[in-house]
């Protein structure tokens, strides 16, 4: 029964996908896509869902603006909120409704179509990767994604993507975490990152730290976020330092941290800035505003 009730839910990304596609792209591109995907679910060819794929930039004009008529479903919603255009939706239908078909077969071909992507292919694949069936297949392309210098790659996986926290182990997450702090990212669009929160991380936020202080640089103070539950006596110091900062927001990342603390030793500390403390307790510092 599980089984049958995974596939029904499955099958339901490819059909949201498909009505976006339906109500934006041109008749003769969407007979076209149906006639293709149809052809390789009959029949196992890497050789046609190559082709297909290749065909795909032919077919759907990204430049199309994309309106969503019904945006009731979590995959059309996914795709509006991280404004996707329609060939992009449309690479990713065609990935999707193969593994739907024929996972067996078609999981290694997929991988290998990212295999020699380029860098905008490879960015789309990434972005909407949480949406394919059996993505965590495609876990080593999205860990090698960490370590890249490319912006807009190292983007689609970490920002606004909830691939990572899904699959990633506490290692790759913590190494995309600290990369992203290094790259200067907005650490606030990475998801999940206090349920992910670990131990090791903590320690290695608080080493950061005292490296760029001891260069006299600055640190976002995002940053902070993961530390709350594992404050021992260098990160309470640390606390220490960015509640007595000259930078405000750094004051109120402190406070934040300190007060999702299960520590007494933070509770007191926080005691003694009763106005930040007062303003965290009314929702008026959060991490979703600390920068306002």
């Amino acid at each position: 029964m599980r089984k049958a009730i995974y596939k029904l839910e499955v099958m339901r990304k490819s059909e949201a996908i498909y009505k976006v596609l339906g109500d934006n792209a041109n008749k003769e591109a969407l007979d076209w896509l149906k006639e293709r995907t149809n052809k390789l679910e009959i029949s196992k060819s890497a050789r046609d869902l190559f082709m297909t794929y290749s065909l795909l930039a032919s077919k759907f004009d990204k430049k199309q603006k994309v309106n969503y008529t019904e945006t009731t479903n979590e995959t059309s919603s996914y795709f509006k909120s991280h404004g996707a255009d329609i060939l992009q939706m449309s690479r990713i239908y065609l990935l999707t409704k193969v593994l739907e078909v024929n996972p067996e077969f078609y999981t290694r071909e997929v991988a290998k179509i990212i295999e020699v992507a380029d860098t905008t292919e490879l960015e789309t694949f990434l972005r909407y990767l949480t949406i394919l069936p059996q993505s965590e297949s495609f876990k080593s392309s999205a860990v090698e994604a960490l370590r890249t210098n490319i912006s807009i790659i190292f983007d689609a996986i970490t920002l606004n993507n909830p691939y990572p926290a899904l699959f990633f182990n506490d290692q790759q997450w913590n190494q995309m975490y600290l990369k992203a702090a290094f790259m200067e990212r907005d650490l606030g669009m990475i998801e999940s990152v206090e349920e992910r929160a670990n131990a090791d991380l903590a320690r290695i936020i608080s080493d950061y730290a005292h490296e760029r202080w001891a260069a006299s640089r600055t640190i976002d103070p995002m940053f902070w976020r993961p530390v709350s539950k594992f404050l021992d006596d260098t990160l309470l110091s640390d606390m220490k330092q960015l509640l007595t900062s000259e930078n405000p927001i750094e004051n109120k990342a402190g406070a934040l941290c300190c007060y999702f603390s299960e520590d007494d030793s933070a509770s007191a500390l926080l005691e003694q800035h009763t106005e930040l403390k007062q303003q965290i307790a009314s929702n008026k510092i959060t991490w979703n505003t600390l920068k306002n």
